[in-house]
């Protein structure tokens, strides 16, 4: 085969010589062409051409680990765990968690006077930090108490011993908007907007949208409320400075004023008081069952008799408020009623609670209680088909509708006092507006 291979190359002895002549007159003759190719490729291009980008991956050389470290060492390494206390936590389950394991420390959380406010306070929601060793050996601990200081847990030369901190506290003003889809909390849920920003928001238009039977899907609020932070966690929501509530395509809006006197109350832009002498629902977020009626089939008594009165559906337990200043005029059990509080007010007026499952402690004749007050909560006791509250508004002896009534307002601001609130307003009514607008502009 090699002498076959020999003879055929052999054959055309000028072909290898001829085609290297062929390249090299190629190869000259082509240079101009490379030439006005590299000066097209460099001279500015008059329409933009997309970039190809590619990625580019290198090999990168980690620098090599130590493994001299010892079991010993690495043990001792610290280590820092939250646990959110759970509802049905005990002191046991909740150092478990946290992977405290040293009989020491677990018999100072348990036992000792100082650290006793983590075993007495365990409430669900809250943080609790603990920093460990690999095994289990608590070195610092941290526990939030109240809105001001946290319980502080540390270890040192003669052991364990605890303390109160006060806590950096950051006070801020929020500003947020939410859109109504079924009901104000799930809006405010969907917002990160606190419930009880919620709730002061229903109890400060209480008096002009029945937060029961006025929302509607599409209505919209934005508000402005201040808060407390610690290491940038919500600590407590404070109160509404301001607020806008769209409704029905109506607006209503509100801003807070504190007064020479110190009293605090929401005014309209104007300065006219939102605060009424009486709240329009004794109860928050519940629906109406039976309202105000001159015939209304009794579903105990099987006859048509009058309700007087509006029945408030709502869980047992549910906690109902005075609507408005007054004097306890009776307090106890009586006829179909059940358990009934009875307030008598200024301008004899008088307002009727029935059906009650419990009443406020301390509540008596004669007590006099604040618009807002705690005087009992929701039940079915009298005849009653379903947990309740009955509430009547009586005038000078005569029955009322308590969802129609023309309710009082306050006095409003003198006039030094509302040049005050003005000037004091416009910031806070501008941050509305630029909420607002955001808000309509994001739905439209």
């Amino acid at each position: 085969m090699r002498q076959g291979k020999s003879g055929i190359l052999a054959q055309n002895p000028l072909t290898d010589e001829r085609k290297l002549r062929l390249r090299w007159l190629l190869g000259i003759s082509s240079i101009p062409l490379f030439a006005i190719i590299t000066a097209f490729g460099l001279a500015p291009q008059s329409v933009d051409q997309p970039v190809e980008i590619k990625p580019v991956i290198e090999d990168i050389v980690l620098p090599e680990i130590s493994r001299t470290t010892s079991a010993e060492q690495a043990a001792s390494l610290p280590l820092w765990q939250a646990e959110l206390i759970q509802r049905d936590d005990t002191i046991s389950s909740l150092l478990s968690r946290l992977n405290i394991r040293n009989p020491e420390a677990l018999d100072f959380l348990r036992r000792s006077p100082s650290a006793n406010s983590l075993a007495s306070q365990l409430r669900p929601g809250r943080t609790v930090y603990a920093k460990t060793d690999l095994n289990g050996n608590l070195i610092e601990l941290l526990y939030q108490t109240d809105a001001d200081s946290a319980l502080h847990v540390s270890l040192g030369n003669s052991g364990y011993f605890a303390e109160q901190k006060p806590l950096a506290i950051e006070n801020r003003t929020l500003v947020k908007s939410a859109v109504i889809q079924s009901s104000l909390f799930a809006a405010t849920d969907a917002a990160d907007i606190p419930d009880q920003i919620a709730i002061q928001i229903a109890d400060i238009f209480s008096s002009e949208i029945d937060f029961h039977l006025d929302l509607r899907k599409g209505d919209h609020f934005s508000v402005v409320y201040d808060a407390s932070f610690h290491d940038g966690e919500l600590l407590k929501s404070g109160h509404v400075v301001a607020v806008e509530f769209v409704n029905q395509g109506k607006t209503y809006r509100a801003v807070q004023y504190r007064d020479h006197e110190g009293h605090v109350n929401y005014y309209t832009p104007e300065g006219k008081s939102l605060h009424k002498s009486f709240l329009r629902t004794p109860v928050e977020f519940s629906r109406i069952s039976s309202g105000f009626s001159l015939a209304r089939f009794h579903p105990v008594l099987q006859k048509w008799r009058a309700h007087k009165g509006v029945d408030y559906a709502a869980p047992i337990g549910t906690r109902i408020k005075s609507t408005a200043d007054g004097t306890v005029a009776f307090v106890g059990t009586q006829n179909g009623y059940g358990n009934v509080v009875i307030l008598n007010h200024a301008g004899g007026i008088s307002t009727v609670y029935g059906h009650l499952s419990h009443f406020a402690p301390g509540l008596r004749l004669g007590k006099k209680v604040s618009q807002g007050d705690f005087i009992g909560q929701v039940g079915m006791s009298g005849m009653a088909t379903g947990p309740h509250l009955h509430y009547e508004f009586r005038v000078h002896g005569e029955h009322r509708d308590p969802v129609k009534v023309a309710l009082p307002a306050v006095a409003p601001l003198n006039r030094s006092e509302l040049v005050h609130f003005l000037d004091l307003s416009k910031p806070l009514l501008s941050n509305l507006d630029l909420v607002s607008r955001t808000l309509t502009a994001y739905n439209d």
